[in-house]
């Protein structure tokens, strides 16, 4: 098992994606990341709540309608 915490594990990823930009600019990082990282997020919580949205929108500190509304707009409704 690896010793990189995910902040790390994001660092090094962010670093290789803009290696493989070879000098191009990149747009909408922050949307990007931010889509990337909610969506698998999202999937291990629902799994460890046993896809129970009230226990998983509090673990996550989000309100119930949010986390669904999130679930909808990641296409991870059952």
């Amino acid at each position: 098992m690896s010793n990189k915490n995910i902040e790390d594990c994001v660092r090094d990823n962010l670093l290789e994606y803009f290696r493989d930009l070879h000098g191009e600019e990149p747009h909408g990082m922050h949307e990007m990341l931010i889509r990337l990282v909610e969506k698998p997020l999202l999937e291990v919580v629902m799994a460890q709540a046993e896809h129970n949205q009230s226990r998983a929108a509090e673990w996550l500190g989000l309100n119930r309608n949010t986390l669904r509304k999130k679930l909808v707009e990641h296409q991870l409704l059952k």
